[in-house]
C-alpha cells in the first residue's frame, strides 16, 4: 500500500539533501515530501549569499511550520528526520503527530547528557565563540569532513560540501546542545519521555558518525521509559552522511521496512 513520508531536513542542510530518498521512494509507489524550515524555500546557493533568515530562525516556529505540514495530509504519515531533524522528528511524534517515526543520526532531546569527544570537536566551530550564538555559522571543507562526511575521500567531501552545505543558526547549537541541559526548566526541545501514546520510533545510528555518534543516539534512545516503541538500529562504519554516502539505499529500506511493519494496523 502506498504511505505519505515526510522527511525532515537538519543543520547545515536544506530538503536538497534528501533528492535521492525522495525519487527512491516515489519509484515505490509512495508520496514524499521534503519540507524546508520556514525560510529555507529557497535554495543553496540563494541562502548563502542570505543567511539572515538562518540566524533568526527559532525551534518552535520550524515544529509548528513542520505541524501545520503534516495536519494538512489526508492521513498520518511516517516521518524520517536526519541531525537536528531528527530532534524535530521526536518533538512532532510528541505532539501526537504520524503513523511512526525514524530518526537517522539524531541530535538529542532535551536530558542526553552524552558529549563524545568527536562531537564536541566536530561542534567546536560554532562553540568557539559566544557571538555566534547570534549568527548562522557554516563549517569550512575541512571542518565538514570532519564532522559529516569522515568516511569519504577528500574529493568526495569536497562535492557534498559544495552542494548541501549552509550555515546553522548558532543559537541552536549553543541553546540546545551545550546549553539544554544547564538551563533550569524544561526547553524547547524536551519530549515527555513516559509517554504511551507516542508513536512507533526507531533510532538509526552511523557507527562512524563523529558529530551524532552511536552513544548519542543510544543515550537518546534508553531515555524512552514508556510502552511506547522505541528501538534503535546501528549501520557500522557509517559516517554522519550516512542519507547520501554509498550504501544509502540499505539505510532507507531499513527506515521504511521498519515503519511499514509498526505503524499502527488501521493506518497500513
Amino acid at each position: 500500500m502506498s504511505e505519505t513520508i515526510v522527511l525532515v531536513h537538519g543543520l547545515w542542510m536544506t530538503p536538497r539533501c534528501w533528492e535521492h530518498w525522495v525519487t527512491y521512494y516515489q519509484g515505490q509507489g509512495h508520496r514524499v515530501l521534503a519540507p524546508a524550515y520556514p525560510g529555507f524555500e529557497i535554495e543553496v546557493e540563494a541562502l548563502r549569499e542570505n543567511p539572515d533568515v538562518i540566524a533568526e530562525l527559532t525551534v518552535p516556529a520550524t515544529v509548528d511550520h513542520l505541524e501545520s505540514v503534516i495536519k494538512g495530509l489526508d492521513r498520518a504519515p511516517i516521518i524520517m528526520g536526519h541531525s537536528f531533524g531528527g530532534t524535530l522528528t521526536q518533538l512532532l511524534l510528541a505532539r501526537g503527530l504520524g503513523a511512526a517515526g525514524v530518526v537517522i543520526d539524531s541530535a538529542p532531546t532535551e536530558g542526553v547528557h552524552v558529549n563524545p569527544p568527536s562531537q564536541i570537536k566536530s561542534l567546536f566551530p560554532v562553540l568557539n565563540n559566544p557571538a555566534k550564538r547570534h549568527q548562522a555559522v557554516g563549517f569550512t571543507p575541512e571542518q565538514f569532513h570532519y564532522a559529516f562526511t569522515n568516511t569519504l575521500s577528500d574529493e568526495e567531501s569536497a562535492a557534498v560540501y559544495e552542494r548541501y552545505h549552509i550555515p546553522a543558526p548558532g543559537n541552536w547549537v549553543w541553546r540546545y546542545g551545550l546549553l539544554a541541559n544547564l538551563t533550569p526548566g524544561h526547553q524547547e526541545t524536551w519530549v515527555d519521555y513516559h509517554n504511551a501514546s507516542r508513536p512507533p520510533l526507531l533510532f538509526i545510528a552511523g557507527g562512524a558518525d563523529h558529530i551524532m555518534p552511536p552513544s548519542v543516539n543510544r543515550s537518546n534512545a534508553k531515555h524512552y521509559k514508556s510502552d511506547a516503541i522505541t528501538e534503535y538500529y546501528e549501520f557500522p562504519g557509517r559516517s554522519h552522511w550516512t542519507c547520501g554516502e554509498d550504501g544509502w539505499e540499505e539505510v532507507a529500506d531499513h527506515a521504511l521496512t521498519w515503519a511499514l511493519e509498526h505503524m499502527p494496523s488501521q493506518l497500513t
